[in-house]
């Protein structure tokens, strides 16, 4: 009996003994993916450095690629052409900037001028709103040149029975007093208006000679080098270039400016004829006794 009660234990003991090493084995087995998931990430770790060193390698390039920039405007650029340029070259690139100054200055002055025009021409409407023309002038600036106009009509009509005058119809003569007046006036408008056509018509062609200069430049280096290498004639053409875009730089503002302002002075010519018609009409067919 005691033999198959220890014959029973040892065969229990060897049974748990396999299970113990079967759990164990499958244990560890189950463990290894968990390390081998565990695993990729010192290479996570690792791609950070190499992503920077790229971004640092593209930032890098992007510097160089602007120095190379730099290095080529320096050498091929504005600055070069002024610094090496010959008498013809430096003559034409004067003349545009005298243009230039020119239109701007004339640009300028002229609006301030019509502005100023207009703005008389918004207080000259009072004028109807008065008892009589003389107290409506009274009302205007000294400087006004609808006074001046509506001043010398009343002028004509006081010094019409003159000895030259006298022969002259009132209202011939009072005309051609206000029309003179509102001339003068339009004229004076007009001034600078030749300068602006003129720029805007000469300027490309002045461009196009410092560009025809550059090219015989660029002909003469290929010449005189024995190869037509983009290196060699870079400068030469690069000037040729620069020349045009400064020609059309000072045309195109000028065309703008012409036209604006032709367009304006068009505006103020009408607001002088509409004001010098009335006052006309005033003194001729209205009652202007009061007014002598």
């Amino acid at each position: 009996m005691l033999k198959k009660l220890s014959s029973v234990l040892v065969l229990a003991l060897a049974l748990g003994g396999q299970h113990f090493v079967v759990s164990s084995a499958f244990a560890q087995d189950s463990s290894a993916p968990a390390a081998d998931a565990a695993a990729p990430a010192p290479a996570a770790d690792a791609a950070a450095p190499a992503a920077a060193e790229s971004s640092s390698s593209a930032t890098n390039a992007l510097d160089a690629a602007n120095d190379s920039t730099k290095a080529a405007e320096a050498k091929f650029g504005f600055k070069k052409m002024v610094e090496e340029g010959d008498v013809v070259s430096h003559t034409v690139l004067g003349l545009m900037l005298i243009m230039s100054a020119a239109t701007w200055y004339v640009g300028v002055v002229k609006l301030l001028v019509q502005s100023k025009l207009l703005s008389q021409g918004r207080e000259a409407r009072k004028v109807w709103d008065s008892k009589t023309l003389q107290d409506g002038v009274n009302s205007l600036k000294a400087d006004s040149a609808f006074r001046a106009v509506a001043e010398d009509g009343l002028k004509a009509l006081k010094h019409h029975d003159g000895k030259l005058t006298d022969k002259i119809d009132l209202e011939s003569w009072v005309s051609m007093s206000v029309q003179r007046s509102v001339a003068g006036v339009t004229n004076d408008l007009q001034a600078g208006m030749a300068i602006l056509a003129t720029v805007a018509s000469s300027s490309p062609f002045v461009g196009l000679l410092g560009t025809v200069w550059g090219i015989i430049h660029a002909l003469i280096t290929i010449a005189e080098s024995g190869q037509p290498s983009i290196d060699k004639v870079a400068g030469p053409v690069g000037e040729a270039l620069i020349m045009t875009a400064i020609g059309l730089g000072v045309a195109v503002p000028a065309v703008f400016l012409y036209n604006w302002l032709v367009r304006r002075n068009k505006i103020v010519g009408e607001a002088l004829n509409s004001f010098a018609a009335d006052v006309h009409a005033y003194l001729v067919v209205g009652v202007h006794g009061g007014d002598k």
